[in-house]
């Protein structure tokens, strides 16, 4: 949270820079092609990005990771999470071969040493304040790594092309409906203040988060015997017992949630839209809720959300329409 805090002032200034150069790249492809894959770009933006706000090191400062970090990041986060995610093959092949045992870290310790000494030579700033909270040097570092790695570039990796391919397919009108919220209400500068007026921009990235949260799945094992309820059901768990939340069906409840496999732009506005926060699970609690020690909640919950309605607002302020899909862009009509 103190670094959330120390990066706020640069916060949306690194960010519409960096977007400004990924849509640059895009638009520079689609003059050339009539298709532009846009994950490695975003992924290099994001590297990029978060690297100036959370650890204050600039990639470009280092040659090697400015050209190879997001790709450096990419084998480490895979190493991590393909024992734990399906990928489509045989089973019970997929199990036994890729499910059963950990990878070893000789697989990426190249690339994760090269990415340690990154941070600890140019996130001095960040490094010193983990000091301060009682880290020393090299846990400071392994937790800067893992924010910025794991819960920040690997979490946007999976969330923004689900956000770009909800934009450029939603409901007839969508798009102008948002591109008229994000220029009338964003101000000259967009900045957090603007979003307070944006609700269907807010409503679309919740909604976005509801039908394709990026983490789906939570395990943890049970401290004492308790009782877990619903509205229509008790189940005895003991102390011990393995649990897993799966987060899409939690917050696709028709008791909660009219509809709830529809994609509804406007659901999470006015006062019912505000009331049904409570029951929006993406960041492991509700989305009402503040993150603390005890209840392991996203610490980052608020700055992905809001995030997230800036990048819509930015992109509507600069196109009047997009095309594409959550892989490649097909057509960018810039603002008039």
């Amino acid at each position: 949270m103190n670094i959330l805090k120390q990066s706020s002032s640069i916060w949306v200034q690194e960010l519409v820079s960096n977007l400004d150069i990924f849509f640059d790249q895009i638009e520079e492809t689609l003059s050339q092609s009539s298709s532009a894959s846009y994950f490695s770009p975003m992924q290099q933006f994001l590297f990029t990005f978060l690297s100036k706000v959370l650890a204050r090191a600039d990639p470009s400062l280092d040659p090697k990771i400015a050209e190879s970090g997001a790709t450096m990041l990419n084998k480490w986060l895979a190493v991590q999470l393909l024992p734990t995610i399906s990928i489509g093959t045989i089973q019970p092949l997929e199990e036994i071969f890729l499910h059963s045992f950990s990878y070893p870290y000789a697989l990426v310790s190249g690339d994760y040493n090269n990415l340690y000494n990154f941070i600890k030579q140019h996130g001095k700033e960040v490094i010193k304040s983990g000091i301060e909270f009682g880290l020393s040097e090299d846990e400071a570092i392994h937790n800067l790594l893992f924010v910025l790695g794991f819960n920040s570039y690997g979490g946007f990796s999976i969330f923004l092309p689900n956000l770009i391919n909800t934009i450029a397919n939603g409901p007839a009108g969508l798009q102008d409906q948002l591109r008229k919220e994000a220029r009338e209400k964003g101000g000259s500068t967009l900045g957090f203040s603007s979003l307070k007026e944006m609700e269907l921009i807010n409503s679309v990235v919740y909604e976005t988060l509801r039908l394709n949260p990026p983490v789906p799945l939570q395990f943890g094992r049970a401290r004492k015997d308790f009782q877990l309820s619903t509205y229509d059901s008790a189940f005895n768990v003991k102390k011990g017992e393995l649990l897993c939340g799966f987060q899409k069906l939690v917050m696709r409840d028709p008791v909660v949630f009219d509809e709830p496999e529809r994609f509804i732009p406007d659901r999470f506005t006015k006062e019912k839209g505000a009331e049904l926060l409570n029951y929006l699970y993406w960041s492991n609690g509700p989305q009402s809720g503040s993150p603390s020690v005890s209840n392991k909640q996203c610490a980052g919950k608020d700055i992905v959300t809001y995030t997230a309605a800036l990048i819509v607002a930015h992109l509507l302020r600069r196109y009047d329409l997009i095309k594409g899909d959550s892989g490649s862009i097909t057509a960018l009509q810039k603002a008039k």
